[in-house]
């Protein structure tokens, strides 16, 4: 089969690598449909997680079609249409009793594309493919599916519930990319009063409008700071979400927040940060942070079933697999491009 291989810091390639094969009787083998290309990839090709190694397949989110099951799958049948979550769920251990799927310790977590080979691939292996995947519901394509996987979970529960978002909240998200994006939609769902975007493309805050953002700013030319202050009465906002994952944004978010407020940070950082304690201890501030866990995929894919989360308008371009590093290089360039998501399908 072919797919994307991560070589070494800055360097991948399209190559032709054996199909996978079942490994434990818990184990499928999905044909990949669609698959997409993730920010963290972007920091995985930086450099910035060094479990990935030289030689594996990138990529942790799909929609695909079964090919082969073992013999302890019980509830996913060769056939099935499937969302392939970026988390793989053991379903026994201790953190997945308590829907912390993402610090699974029985052989799950994030692992595709990170510790075994991923989606960016014409075929995958998934574990635990009982609790690590989810039947694909008629009338929702694969497209709007695919954004399940990942990205909307992820700014739902590490931006908007980690957060503790609630009704009449100003919301300051810092980052309108797919993430922060993710992030506008899952704040709305709990009705605040303000949720501003805080981004320097002018491209991905005319897409954070598109999303719900009351108010969007350019950091590169406005204060975003009196902004936020200005609005709220000097005070500051309610919840400030990092979604970017460098050393700038997450010290911004930091400066944004009220006393007794929430910064959730999700952003993926690959160098050290400095945590302005001096400032923070004494304004009762809570700084959460963390992985997907994607407990909330059941609630959201029944938020897109019933037409009020609309997933499709994430992607803004489209490619055959075969085309993966030129997608590579118009999610990397998204600044020129305008791209927010990018699918790649087999044909």
């Amino acid at each position: 089969m072919r797919a994307l291989v991560y070589q070494a810091p800055g360097i991948k390639s399209w190559d032709n690598v054996p199909d996978p094969a079942l490994q434990t009787d818990t184990d499928a083998i999905v044909r990949v449909d669609a698959t997409t290309i993730c920010g963290t990839d972007l920091h995985i090709l930086k450099g910035d997680v060094p479990a990935v190694t030289a030689g594996r397949i990138l990529g942790h989110e799909a929609v695909g079609t079964v090919q082969s099951v073992g013999g302890g799958v019980k509830n996913v049948r060769v056939g099935d249409k499937v969302l392939v979550s970026c988390i793989t769920a053991c379903g026994t251990c201790r953190y997945c009793r308590e829907s912390s799927f993402g610090q699974c310790v029985g052989g799950g977590g994030w692992i595709l594309g990170h510790k075994i080979d991923g989606t960016q691939a014409e075929l995958v292996r998934v574990p635990f493919a009982d609790t690590s995947t989810y039947p694909a519901p008629a009338g929702v394509s694969d497209e709007a599916l695919l954004m399940l996987a990942d990205i909307l979970p992820t700014g739902y529960e590490v931006g908007v519930l980690n957060g503790k978002v609630r009704p009449g909240d100003v919301v300051a998200i810092v980052g309108a990319g797919p993430i922060g994006l993710s992030a506008i939609l899952g704040a709305k769902l709990l009705s605040p009063s303000h949720v501003i975007a805080i981004d320097k493309a002018d491209s991905r805050l005319e897409a954070a409008k598109g999303f719900g953002a009351d108010i969007v700013v350019n950091n590169s030319r406005e204060d975003a700071l009196a902004i936020v202050r200005d609005l709220t009465g000097g005070l500051g906002a309610d919840v400030s979400i990092e979604a970017v994952g460098v050393p700038a944004t997450f010290e911004l978010a930091t400066t944004l927040i009220r006393p007794g407020g929430h910064v959730a940070n999700i952003g993926v950082h690959g160098e050290a940060v400095t945590l302005h304690l001096e400032d923070l201890w004494i304004r009762n501030v809570t700084i959460t942070m963390g992985l997907v866990d994607t407990y909330s995929t059941p609630t959201l894919l029944s938020l897109m079933c019933s037409g009020l989360l609309d997933a499709e308008k994430f992607i803004t371009h489209h490619y055959t697999m075969d085309q993966m590093v030129r997608a590579y290089d118009t999610f990397g360039d998204a600044p020129r491009t305008g791209a927010l998501k990018v699918v790649l399908t087999r044909e």
